[in-house]
């Protein structure tokens, strides 16, 4: 990555006691070749070091671990697998038509919410964890019904009540809630995509969306129109088959209102076919996107408004009202405000893309390392075979994925628990960590998922191939979550944006926010230069330091900030601001995955810590070590680049990776026992949890 750091050194302070400079030098190398050879036992109190594993296996307890990771919302996703295992017919077959999968999916979604009595919606708002936690059960059956959930309650039904007032949640509510009132969600058009992440990258893409409504004052009416074939909404999830309504984003002109030139883009609530017959309404146009790559359980679909009427109260009014006499009034001042105001109403989808993105990687993950443990290959001469986890590449493969896996599950666990906390505050500072924090992960996450997929398909071979053992499926339901919700390049860049935020306030000495507040002390231990002490320290302890780990994490970022704050402001002279933006993209998006690495982290530590079971601390321990451990070995040429890290500490860094992942592989069916996904739901003979039965139900399928 090109740099323009200044290359500048701090003269130590030793100097200054000496008046020979020659024996103020050599007094400071025998000081630090002290420290070398006597490094202190202690390297901090901040964050205690937790026992972990020895040279040999540690127990763990399986059902502690997993009581301690499926939290308080275990029971109500055990009733969703229960419900679908009685259920049968309701389950997904492997060979199933376009169209048959849709009406699956219906009626998936209907048995869930009328039969089973697990209705989401009423948890969108009041406790969106536990939204969150059947979202993620519902996707482990079936991504289509997941992603078709989502569209009906989080996008659908959550427009209504966050962007409306109390007079449509009265009407919608138990519409929605009922499936009565099946819906979509039309922001995206032909020309231009998803803008839910394009108001942080740049302002003019509020402008993008080209659907309007024009105000009638004489029919207290708007009227809908897409006035070209860019502005057709499109990929609109339950649009072409099921959807009655739709949520339709769309430029307010100013014609016959008062008090504004300009309004911006608000969402109208658009009756697109009759409750009775089905059919279109009138002025609306439907048609079917089609065959996709995966999910083909939603029914995307195309719409276009040929001058449709609806009510004036049709208006989700919160942040934006227009009067009977056509008088335009709005608590915010300005349109970019208002966009902000009701895409940050929106966000809960990326958390939920986040959150079910790890679900996908657990099931991938269960399948893969119960294969490898089952599958035996090759071995010493004239001794048994051994599984092909035993060999060093796969568990290379696999072993970080899995703590990664963990990783993940806590830091998405993290960002639900402050999204619910925001939604109930509303606190401002709340509201920035969750953007910027859901940008980051949904971003991160899932393209990390996607990578390993494809991994875990080639991991397990041949039978990897096979369409029952779900690597196929998965992988192309799953695509998808790195474009919508936000693409995730636009989405590492908004969080770039925010640090770069934040590290103007540092110096201008502001408060920084919650999930930026790292930066105050690893900005100013950037400054400084490396200790070339501790970067020779290649102790277990030290290596396995919380401590340490961490402020390696935080020194990458910090160093990366820093540097790309300078080349952008050296650019822009030049280039103009975009044009910096552009040349520096590449060092802007490094800067944002490793700010969401080092909270990823965080979050492990405090959830490691704050485990009560003292086993199952210990295996969380390992597991840790191994994500931080494997994450500075993958980018070691940025610490060895500022002499952070010696030869010698690179060195011992790789080896403990590689022995931390021989320790996970030793324990590694329980880890993902410990995730307590039954069979029936991760649906792959391969990775069964009884491995003496995966080889005859995989042989059963075939038809002996």
């Amino acid at each position: 990555m090109e740099s323009d750091e200044a290359n500048t050194t701090n003269r130590p302070a030793e100097v200054d006691r000496f008046p020979n400079r020659d024996h103020a030098i050599v007094a400071q190398r025998v000081q630090r070749l002290f420290l070398h050879l006597n490094p202190p036992p202690d390297f901090s109190d901040a964050v205690a070091l937790v026992p972990c594993a020895g040279r040999a296996k540690i127990d763990v307890n399986t059902d502690q671990l997993s009581k301690y990771m499926r939290g308080k919302y275990r029971d109500v996703q055990q009733r969703v697998y229960d419900y679908f295992n009685s259920r049968p017919e309701l389950q997904t077959p492997i060979e199933i038509s376009k169209d048959e999968h849709r009406e699956l999916c219906m009626r998936q979604l209907m048995g869930l919410v009328r039969e089973a009595g697990i209705k989401p919606f009423r948890y969108v708002v009041e406790d969106p964890a536990q939204y969150f936690a059947i979202l993620e059960a519902v996707g482990s059956v079936d991504m289509s019904l997941g992603i078709k959930m989502g569209v009906q309650y989080s996008l659908w039904g959550g427009s209504v009540l966050n962007l409306g007032t109390k007079k449509h949640r009265d009407k919608y509510f138990e519409g929605i809630d009922n499936m009565e009132y099946p819906g979509c969600f039309a922001m995206t058009e032909l020309h231009h995509g998803s803008f839910l992440a394009a108001l942080s990258v740049s302002r003019s893409n509020v402008q993008g969306i080209q659907t309007v409504a024009t105000f009638d004052p004489v029919k207290d009416e708007f009227i809908i129109d897409t006035p070209n074939d860019g502005a057709i909404k499109w990929w609109i999830g339950n649009a072409a088959v099921h959807g009655k309504f739709a949520t339709v984003f769309g430029l307010i002109l100013p014609n016959d209102i008062k008090g504004a030139s300009d309004m911006g883009v608000h969402a109208f609530i658009v009756p697109i076919r009759d409750m009775k017959t089905h059919i279109a309404l009138p002025g609306v146009e439907i048609h079917d996107c089609g065959h996709k790559v995966g999910l083909n359980g939603v029914d995307n679909g195309a719409l276009r408004f040929h001058s449709v009427r609806i009510p004036r109260d049709n208006l989700l009014n919160r942040f934006g009202d227009v009067s009977r006499d056509g008088k335009y009034t709005s608590s915010l001042p300005s349109i970019n405000k208002r966009f902000a105001a009701t895409l940050g109403e929106l966000v809960g989808g990326r958390v939920g893309l986040a959150y079910s993105s790890v679900g996908v990687l657990k099931i991938a993950v269960i399948i893969a390392v119960r294969y490898s443990l089952l599958r035996q290959q090759f071995g010493p001469p004239k001794q048994p075979e051994i599984s092909i986890l035993d060999y060093q590449s796969q568990q290379h493969k696999l072993m970080p994925m899995l703590a990664s896996t963990y990783a993940f599950h806590f830091a998405t666990l993290h960002l639900v628990n402050i999204y619910s906390e925001m939604k109930k505050t509303h606190d401002e500072q709340l509201v920035g960590d969750v953007h910027a924090l859901s940008a980051g992960l949904k971003a991160y996450v899932t393209s990390y998922t996607a990578k390993s997929l494809s991994i875990c398909r080639e991991a397990c071979g041949g039978h990897g191939y096979a369409a029952v053992n779900r690597f196929g499926s998965l992988r192309n339901d799953h695509d998808i979550f790195q474009t919508f919700e936000g693409d995730n390049t636009v989405l590492l860049q908004q969080v770039a944006g925010y640090l770069l935020k934040q590290y103007q306030e540092k110096f201008r000495g502001g408060t920084l926010t919650v999930t930026w507040n790292y930066l105050r002390d690893s900005m100013n231990s950037y400054l400084s230069q490396p200790n070339p002490v501790t970067a020779r320290w290649e102790g277990e302890d030290h290596l396995r330091d919380p401590k340490f780990q961490l402020d390696a994490f935080r020194y990458r970022t910090s160093r990366l900030l820093h540097s790309v704050a300078v080349r952008l402001r050296k650019h822009s002279k030049t280039l103009g601001s975009f044009g910096a933006w552009n040349r520096c993209l590449n060092h802007l998006l490094t800067l944002a995955e490793s700010h969401i690495e080092s909270v990823v982290l965080a979050k492990f530590i405090d959830a490691v810590r704050s485990c009560p079971d003292a086993s199952s601390r210990a295996a969380l321990k390992l597991v840790c070590d191994l994500y931080a451990l494997d994450r500075i070995w993958n980018d070691i040429g940025t610490y060895r680049n500022v002499d952070y890290v010696a030869p010698n500490k690179a060195k011992a860094i790789h080896k403990l990776t590689e022995y931390l992942s021989f320790q996970v592989k030793n324990v590694a069916k329980e880890l993902v026992d410990a995730f307590d996904l039954p069979d029936y739901v991760t649906r792959a003979p391969i990775g069964m949890q009884a491995a003496e039965e995966a080889y005859s139900q995989y042989t059963q399928y075939a038809g002996f």
